[in-house]
């Protein structure tokens, strides 16, 4: 099973937000994941950006990829 942490698109047309999901990689975008780890707001200025840094250590710890956007974001405010 590859796992991935990645972002799930909420909110309403031409307002999104985003959570962020650890996932199997098998399954749609907005489909069944495994457990949520924070949320992205890009609309909010700044950008406003939440996540558990405990849950995403444990995650990468066993094993799970972050996608190219996520890890942009963790590296922007500190969780890497």
């Amino acid at each position: 099973m590859a796992v991935k942490i990645r972002l799930r698109r909420m909110g309403a047309k031409k307002t999104p937000f985003y959570r962020i999901v650890v996932a199997d990689s098998r399954f749609p975008r907005d489909g069944r994941f495994i457990e949520e780890i924070g949320y992205y707001n890009p609309l909010e200025e700044p950008s406003v950006v939440k996540v558990d840094p405990e849950k995403v250590k444990k995650w990468l710890a066993n094993g799970a990829q972050p996608t190219d956007t996520v890890k942009e974001l963790f590296k922007k405010h500190g969780v890497l």
